[in-house]
């Protein structure tokens, strides 16, 4: 017995559209579309960005994501969402994104690991929230970015 062969779409358009993600949420009165796949241009700018709490920046990084306006971040802000609730977003975002996607609840317990419970969130935490998502959603190792070490050279003792 043989599988039935898919019958292949007329365009890679055509056929991305049909396999990609059609999973939509509503946020804080902005119905945006998971992602099924970190955008290029965002893994670029969350290097270029990691450190950056500018609220342009973030809104940037929105806008990559979750493909919306450039206004939903000053819009879900505006809205009363939180430092803590955006870390959220962005984690369960970035889960969908990666292809390994949480729970809202999930992404929580992901952001208050990395803040430390208890603690206010660093300026930094939204992107580094981000980062880990990926890396924290597989429950593997992160990918050594260096060959080199940072260690310092052993010296001989002249023996």
């Amino acid at each position: 017995m043989t599988a039935a062969k898919r019958r292949e779409p007329d365009s890679f358009d055509a056929y991305w559209a049909d396999i990609s993600n059609n999973v939509t949420q509503d946020i804080r009165g902005i119905t945006v579309r998971m992602p099924a796949d970190i955008p290029m241009a965002m893994e670029q700018r969350l290097a270029d960005l990691q450190e950056s709490a500018r609220e342009e920046d973030l809104a940037e990084l929105v806008s990559l994501l979750f493909n919306v306006g450039p206004d939903a971040f000053a819009h879900w802000k505006k809205q009363g969402m939180g430092a803590t609730e955006f870390q959220v977003l962005i984690a369960y975002g970035m889960s969908h994104a990666d292809g390994n996607p949480l729970t809202v609840a999930e992404a929580h317990a992901l952001v208050v690991k990395a803040t430390g419970e208890g603690k206010a969130p660093a300026a930094s935490a939204p992107n580094r929230a981000a980062r880990r998502a990926s890396s924290a959603s597989t429950g593997g190792r992160s990918a050594r970015t260096s060959g080199r070490t940072t260690a310092s050279a052993k010296k001989n003792s002249g023996r």
